[in-house]
């Protein structure tokens, strides 16, 4: 699947985000989707790449963990979807 492909798949999709694992795989998808590596994202969000790998790796921090923990609580499902995509 060339990426065009990838971005048309991933726009037409809501992906749902659990925990810190799925958030990380979910922004791993869109990234490669979107045809950039993780330099150019992490340069064009201003954090280094090595922040955005552990997010990408699913590395749960505390700020995660309690988010998570609150959506959990709250009974609230969580999911990421292309701006320009329909709902599924």
């Amino acid at each position: 699947m060339g990426t065009s492909d990838a971005t048309s798949k991933l726009s037409r999709r809501a992906w749902p985000v659990r925990d810190a694992r799925s958030l990380g795989r979910a922004l791993r998808d869109y990234r490669v989707a979107a045809g950039l590596t993780q330099a150019q994202l992490s340069s064009i969000i201003g954090v280094d790449r090595s922040y955005l790998s552990e997010l990408e790796g699913g590395k749960e921090t505390e700020q995660l963990r309690r988010l998570f923990a609150a959506f959990k609580a709250l009974e609230l499902k969580l999911y990421l979807q292309k701006e320009s995509g329909e709902p599924d």
